[in-house]
């Protein structure tokens, strides 16, 4: 497990979704970068950032968006130390993506070494073993001969496979419970186990908040990020979490 050494205040957001479709979402999260900018030591991204990434040579003929994202990535990462991780959506982002927007590719799972205290970090996908379907795809999809096999083709050929399995997804995800796309509690101590942490980071249930939760006879704490959706969602949606000297605390986009 790799570890992050990270002094002063930090900045997680995850789950940001950015498309073609989320002006409004876009927005508001280059406010959030100029923010992080201004009062972070650094900003961790831990996974779908993006509501899809083909490749990172889609950066060469970016569109608007996308062109948009990159250069408000560039402007905090000129200021801050700006940590881009993977998550469901956006497993493909490699090193010319972080190169272009002067970040660094974060590991997943990383042990962060904070002011606080030692903190594990992750998308969260992997501990939503329940799901027995979509674990088998997230093992076919970070094999590296599919991804070999997926970025030889061409970009209007990734985009329209992505579009496609995205639509199998919803679709799959409508007759799926909502406990069975939420962490496994025992995935959940293990990772505890694992990291020898107090206190787990990670996004992707959609289900932000603080659970307290005793785990070999220790009390830890794990918090969910929010997603953020700002074009479809009423009221619009998003937040963060800062973490410092005091410990973690969660903000909502509306309110903070």
């Amino acid at each position: 497990m790799n570890n992050v050494a990270l002094r002063g205040p930090i900045w997680l957001a995850s789950d940001v979704h950015l498309g073609p479709a989320t002006p409004a979402t876009a927005e508001a999260f280059v406010g959030f970068l100029e923010s992080a900018a201004d009062e972070a030591a650094a900003l961790l991204l831990p996974g779908d950032i993006f509501d899809a990434w083909i490749g990172d040579d889609t950066i060469q003929a970016a569109p608007p968006w996308l062109a948009q994202a990159l250069r408000a990535l560039q402007h905090t990462a000129a200021r801050i130390p700006v940590w881009l991780g993977r998550g469901n959506r956006d497993f493909l982002m490699g090193a010319g993506l972080a190169d272009a927007v002067g970040g660094r590719l974060l590991p997943d799972p990383a042990l962060l070494e904070t002011d606080y205290g030692r903190i594990l970090l992750s998308h969260g996908d992997e501990y939503c073993t329940d799901d027995a379907a979509y674990q088998q795809f997230r093992a076919m999809v970070r094999d590296p001969r599919w991804q070999a096999q997926f970025l030889a083709k061409s970009i209007p050929e990734r985009l329209a496979m992505a579009q496609q399995a995205r639509g199998e997804s919803q679709a799959a995800n409508q007759m799926k419970s909502a406990e069975i796309m939420d962490v496994n509690p025992r995935a959940v101590e293990d990772a505890f186990r694992a990291g020898g942490v107090d206190i787990m980071v990670h996004g992707h249930t959609h289900r932000p908040g603080r659970h307290v939760l005793m785990v070999d006879g220790r009390r830890r704490e794990r918090w969910v990020l929010p997603d953020w959706d700002c074009d479809h969602a009423e009221p619009p949606r998003g937040g963060w979490l800062v973490i410092d000297r005091d410990g973690p605390v969660l903000y909502d986009l509306e309110t903070a």
